[in-house]
């Protein structure tokens, strides 16, 4: 990687009473020395008068920090300037930096360097790119346990004593006739396989990891005029969707943010189930029944003085949320589709604390809360199966040297998880995620 000196604003855009430029990269010293005058002294803030490097033009008095390497986050020299937050001044340094030699930085850049110098693991940058995204506590809590490297001493742990197996398998290869303990190649098959053992468990907590970090999905279903956007707008506490007494209103998927007990949930109000007046309408329809499909819970709503409609009733299952809407003006029935529903009203409010504990929990369990390191990325799934998978191979593995090479196969599947091998592909993806000044 060009180590050459690059800067960023990591305070975000758009005027503010500070704005923090990042430096970091060979030459930075010098670039801050001739900015500054000088170079203040390690991690302290100094208050420095910024000159334009060809006119000495003033350019701010800014709060200037020098961080040598490797005492930086990302292992090289680095700095930052504490500027007044105008666009004008911010523009003026960023103009003077590139003068002087800096380039402005990629996005994921600066992590990507810290990665690179070993300052941290990819599981690590991958939960600071998490925390930066974080809408919920339980978000930010999963964030900071990754970042602080749970699921690397997890990973790693595995990875030491894959390595451990692999070296005394390979002494039973190179030195059978020496005078070896007996049962070494059994003993690590052995281990192997408990090994294996320890990665399905888990892989058995499912997805619960990766639904934290990116939210539920949750999708309401009924027939027209149910009640479903009076629903959405009465959880949302705003008007998100048109609510009408005209049946087949909403013709496309409405959608709100929620935060249900520390679990995001994105709640989709979604076009009334029956036979289509008109094309519009019946892909509005394709479009609710596939957003129910793809949803990690269906709220199957009904209205308290209706029939139940058995579009609806078709999607009621022991996994799916009933609820009765209308309880103002009608006595909610006491099963719906074998299920006991819950009596709401987003008139009056009835019963919608009780409905939005129910989601909490169903969210909760769903998403899995845990102080333990969790999945939280595809490829993280994926890598552990494969490891899983060669270590099992082992088992059924004839020869000495074949499995050796399942240890060694499966070494590299978790290596590819923490970025302990060749992964440059991943990488790019990986901080490619990320905000330029990150």
């Amino acid at each position: 990687m060009n180590s050459n000196a690059i800067f960023a604003l990591t305070s975000g855009a758009g005027r503010a009473a500070i704005a923090v430029l990042r430096l970091s990269g060979a030459g930075t010293a010098e670039i801050v020395a001739q900015l500054a005058g000088r170079l203040p002294a390690p991690r302290r803030a100094s208050l420095r008068t910024l000159r334009g490097p060809a006119t000495e033009e003033v350019l701010d008095e800014a709060l200037v920090l020098w961080f040598p390497g490797p005492a930086s986050y990302t292992g090289e020299d680095s700095a930052e300037l504490h500027l007044h937050g105008g666009p004008a001044v911010i523009a003026g340094v960023a103009e003077a930096l590139a003068a002087l030699g800096a380039r402005p930085a990629e996005p994921g850049e600066f992590t990507r360097r810290a990665f690179v110098n070993g300052k941290l693991d990819l599981t690590a940058a991958e939960g600071i790119a998490d925390l930066i995204e974080a809408e919920t506590a339980a978000q930010r809590r999963q964030a900071l346990r990754q970042a602080g490297g749970a699921l690397a001493t997890l990973y790693g742990g595995w990875s030491t004593r894959l390595t451990r197996l692999l070296a005394r398998q390979e002494a039973f290869i190179e030195f059978e006739d020496e005078d070896l303990p007996a049962g070494l190649d059994a003993a690590v098959a052995a281990e192997a396989a408990t090994l294996a053992t320890e990665i399905a468990a888990h892989l058995t907590e499912g997805t619960r990891g990766e639904r934290l970090r990116t939210g539920l999905e949750i999708a309401i279903l009924g027939a027209p005029n149910a009640g479903k956007s009076s629903l959405l707008n009465a959880l949302a506490g705003r008007e998100a969707a048109i609510v009408s007494a005209r049946a087949g209103t909403t013709r496309d998927v409405v959608e709100v943010r929620l935060d249900l007990g520390g679990v995001p949930a994105t709640l989709a109000d979604t076009a009334g189930l029956r036979d289509a007046a008109d094309e519009i309408e019946a892909e509005g329809i394709r479009r609710a029944l596939r957003r129910a499909e793809e949803a990690d819970l269906v709220v199957a709503l009904f209205a308290a003085d209706r029939p139940p409609d058995a579009e609806t009733l078709a999607w009621v299952t022991p996994a799916t949320l009933v609820v009765a809407s209308k309880a103002d003006i009608a006595a909610a029935p006491a099963r719906i589709g074998g299920v006991t529903p819950l009596a709401v009203s987003a008139l009056t409010g009835f019963g919608l604390a009780a409905l939005r504990t129910r989601l909490e929990a169903e969210a909760v369990t769903r998403a899995g809360l845990t102080a333990s390191a969790s999945l939280t990325r595809p490829r993280h799934r994926a890598a552990l199966i494969e490891a899983e998978g060669w270590l099992k191979e082992l088992a059924t593995a004839p020869l000495p040297e074949l499995r050796a090479e399942t240890l060694r196969a499966a070494l590299r599947a978790l290596g590819r998880i923490t970025g302990a091998v060749g992964v440059e592909a991943v990488l790019d993806a990986v901080f490619g995620e990320f905000c330029i000044g990150k």
